[in-house]
């Protein structure tokens, strides 16, 4: 009976308890968020340009994956092109990597200032490089470029070349392997191919076929077009030999122009010459549309960041962080490099 009556009591307490004003209840049911939607990551197409926010903090120490870089250069390559041909091998890279269709080449928009220019970091007046044939007379580059860097760093450097002027670009000493391929990109790919089991740390390819058939052909034209599909076709064969390899996992690859072209010819300060391609595929990079003003001295700056390489302060080029996820605060002015006086385009 006693306890019937404790019972009681404290029924009714708890009972005059939840009705006073004021007084939390004696049981609360939280209120749950539902759960966060899962969201899709697409890759945008090349006439979108979305805003991109930053999504990771650069460090001094470059992605720890990468132990080796390759360049490509596709001479003469419009970035309209890349869709027209098509060239689907780039177009598969370009689906994986960070891309502008929007980089700008050096004026004059010739091969061998342009490719100084890439390698280097540096504006043709700082290079001294401004004519556009082979003159072995007028030496070399001026300043440290790329592949100085990487040979002072003890590191295995590699050019392979389709016109022999870019010898010129950067002194003997400074690449391990230097080869001039005189004859159609299939064959230069096949050559590269050969040595990349031997390995390297920094590779330079050059294909010249689509620039010397927009001489002969125009640009655009339906010849030079099906030239890029078999130049497509070589660039498959370096990533094949990087894959059998088993090199491709830890190569940071750029691809990329020296110049664009109209009719047939270069060299003008106009967006058919001045405007390329610019695409950066391997460990770290985000996939994405570049919104940052990319430039072709900053490919020797992001392949020198890239490998831990310092960078010179005199180069005006800048490492594309935007390519890693990575907040740039470089300034990049526009125009990059002050224009000297214009070469004959070769």
């Amino acid at each position: 009976m006693k306890r019937l009556h404790i019972f009681v009591m404290l029924l009714l307490a708890l009972v005059l308890t939840s009705c006073l004003p004021g007084l939390p209840s004696a049981v609360s049911t939280p209120t749950l968020a539902p759960p966060p939607l899962p969201t899709e990551t697409v890759t945008p197409l090349p006439s979108e340009t979305p805003t991109l926010e930053p999504t990771a903090i650069p460090t001094e120490v470059p992605h720890p994956d990468i132990t080796r870089v390759v360049i490509i250069s596709i001479d003469g390559l419009r970035p309209d092109a890349i869709d027209y041909a098509p060239m689907p091998h780039l177009q598969a890279l370009i689906a994986q990597g960070a891309y502008t269709y929007n980089a700008q080449t050096i004026f004059p928009s010739t091969t061998l200032p342009a490719h100084t220019s890439m390698l280097s970091g540096l504006c043709p007046a700082e290079h001294g490089v401004l004519w556009d044939m082979y003159e072995p007379e007028k030496g070399y580059a001026q300043g440290t470029d790329l592949f100085d860097l990487a040979h002072a760093a003890g590191l295995r450097t590699v050019m392979v070349v389709g016109k022999e002027k870019l010898r010129q670009i950067t002194e003997p000493e400074s690449t391990d392997v230097f080869i001039h391929v005189n004859d159609l990109d299939p064959i230069l790919a096949k050559r590269v191919a050969q040595i990349i089991p031997n390995g390297f740390s920094l590779l330079f390819v050059h294909f010249p076929d689509p620039d010397l058939d927009g001489h002969s052909y125009g640009w655009m034209s339906l010849t030079q077009l099906m030239t890029l599909r078999r130049t497509d076709s070589a660039l498959q064969i370096v990533l094949e030999a990087l894959d059998k390899a088993s090199m491709r996992e830890n190569t940071l690859i750029i691809v990329t122009a020296d110049h664009g072209g109209h009719g047939t010819t270069h060299g003008y300060d106009i967006p058919s010459d001045m405007t390329i391609p610019w695409i950066a595929v391997g460990p770290g990079i985000q996939p994405r549309v570049l919104t940052s003003a990319v430039n072709t001295t900053d490919t020797a700056a992001t392949a020198a960041w890239a490998l831990g390489l310092p960078i010179p302060p005199e180069w005006i080029g800048r490492p594309v962080l935007e390519a890693f996820g990575m907040p740039d605060p470089a300034s990049r002015p526009d125009p990059r490099c002050p224009a000297p006086p214009p070469t004959p385009a070769n």
